[in-house]
């Protein structure tokens, strides 16, 4: 899953694909560099990040769905936590969902899923993007995970997601400290008895910074690490902004666990 973040702000590459053609022409690369899917954002979730105006995140996703739609062949997912910015992007070409909030942040988020019958990531989150980083505790981490996130499925379920279009993601830096994303990646194999795919974003996190003291301009190579592993410990799909190298670390790791 390639990254586009449409955002003046995101941790990564804030302010870098704000004009249209430049979004466009870098989802164009990432999609002949090999990626699966584009997950589409107009809303920075980085730590401390303010909510946006549903206009203003519409105005940033909407026209560059429909132009991708027409240019691309693979899925573009749109990574919201509001319904009316998802049910707008499923209309205009979008075909899966995206949200940090796990179908708790806005109510009406599984319903349009249900109605438009596309997948769904759901991820875990400790808080808000605005506060999830103070200080973030927990007594049983994973437990505490597989918990809500269960919650989260029986949510999908009870407005009629079909359960086979459910994705999960146990949310590396959204309310997790250092050594909460390492042990979310070495345990990754327990959220397995959800018996749903998983997807783990670990790309350019700060966590890696921390362990190797490097800028987010710095941490290809220890991205790759955290792709593989989370890959030989059972992750499905890799969230990711360095595509052609994570594509290259993804197959060696396959061809490692299967061989």
């Amino acid at each position: 899953m390639g990254v586009l973040n449409r955002t003046p702000d995101s941790f990564s590459d804030g302010g870098k694909y704000m004009s249209e053609e430049s979004a466009v022409s870098y989802a164009l690369n990432m999609a002949r560099d090999g990626a699966d899917i584009i997950d589409i954002g107009g809303e920075s979730t980085r730590p401390g990040a303010l909510p946006v105006d549903v206009n203003e995140e519409l105005g940033r996703v909407i026209p560059v769905i429909k132009r991708l739609k027409a240019l691309i062949d693979i899925p573009i997912s749109i990574d919201t936590s509001k319904s009316h910015v998802a049910k707008a992007a499923l209309e205009n070409g979008a075909s899966m969902v995206n949200d940090i909030t796990g179908l708790k942040g806005d109510r009406d988020m599984a319903g349009v899923v249900a109605r438009f019958d596309v997948p769904i990531c759901i991820m875990h989150m400790k808080g808000s993007p605005r506060t999830m980083q103070i200080s973030p505790q927990y007594d049983d981490l994973i437990g505490e995970i597989i918990a809500s996130l269960r919650e989260s499925i029986d949510l999908a379920a009870g407005a009629g997601i079909d359960e086979k279009k459910i994705i999960i993601d146990p949310g590396i830096g959204f309310g997790k400290t250092l050594e909460h994303n390492l042990k979310i990646i070495k345990e990754l194999r327990r959220l397995t008895n959800l018996g749903r795919p998983i997807l783990i974003g670990p790309s350019r996190k700060s966590f890696i910074g921390q362990i190797l003291n490097s800028d987010v301009s710095e941490r290809l190579t220890g991205t790759s690490s955290s792709v593989a592993l989370a890959i030989s410990n059972g992750a499905n799909i890799v969230r990711v902004h360095d595509v052609r190298e994570m594509v290259d670390c993804a197959r060696v790791a396959d061809s490692i666990c299967r061989a």
